[in-house]
């Protein structure tokens, strides 16, 4: 009798751990991971949320004008340092839009280095004074490794966005909508702005359309009336 109620007992146990493994296997994963040691969590949640790529923080152009090197950084050049961003950015993933130049063509080249914490991370030929256009080369040698070599179209800004820089290049403002801050071509501080002396000019520009408008309308008036007398004479 004694060995009966034994083996019902450890049929009973055995039900018991079958019942809460299977509760287990199905509980939804919220509760599973609720049940989940916090360290285990936590692990999970760095592998589903990878750390975000940094971010450029200043771009280096070289070349042959006098001291051979600038930097532009992000911190303190902002504008600057965007306007310069924007003439590489796009060449790291496009691909190649045209064939390399006669040599003879190309005029003076001028390296961008786009740098993250002083470390290189991208390097571009450019030559903003080519024939037919502005150019840009992507060196297959990479500071990030190794990609295709090739030849692209610049932005027509290209020539201003590295004058602005520093880099001793003829001003070409016709290509420049607007420039930094509003300027043409021009890096100018906020504080060197005079809005006194803004409202003037405008106020004098509106006084001379004015005194024209009225000098057309009074030509106009005269040389009817001329007409008009010419008309009654003959009459």
């Amino acid at each position: 009798m004694v060995q009966g109620v034994i083996a019902r007992l450890l049929s009973a146990t055995g039900v018991l751990a079958v019942g809460v493994l299977l509760s287990a296997g199905l509980a939804p994963a919220g509760v599973a991971q609720a049940a989940a040691p916090a360290g285990l969590v936590t692990a999970g949640s760095a592998l589903a949320a990878p750390k975000a790529a940094p971010k450029p923080t200043a771009v280096q152009i070289s070349g042959k004008f006098p001291g051979g090197k600038l930097v532009v950084k992000a911190a303190e050049r902002a504008d600057l340092f965007k306007r310069l961003l924007s003439e590489v950015s796009w060449l790291a993933t496009t691909t190649p839009t045209t064939s390399k130049p006669a040599a003879d063509k190309l005029g003076p080249k001028f390296t961008l280095t786009v740098l993250i914490k002083d470390k290189p991370n991208q390097i571009y030929d450019l030559y903003p004074n080519a024939a037919g256009g502005p150019r840009a080369f992507r060196p297959a040698k990479q500071p990030t490794g190794t990609r295709a070599a090739g030849w692209f179209y610049g932005r027509l800004t290209m020539s201003e966005s590295l004058r602005v820089a520093g880099v001793p290049l003829k001003e070409k403002p016709d290509v420049v909508t607007g420039g930094i801050g509003g300027g043409v071509g021009e890096d100018v501080a906020a504080d060197e702005l005079d809005p006194v002396e803004g409202v003037n000019s405008m106020l004098a520009d509106m006084r001379r359309l004015f005194l024209l408008n009225g000098a057309v309308l009074l030509t106009i008036l005269l040389g009817l009336a001329g007409i008009a007398f010419l008309i009654r004479r003959r009459v």
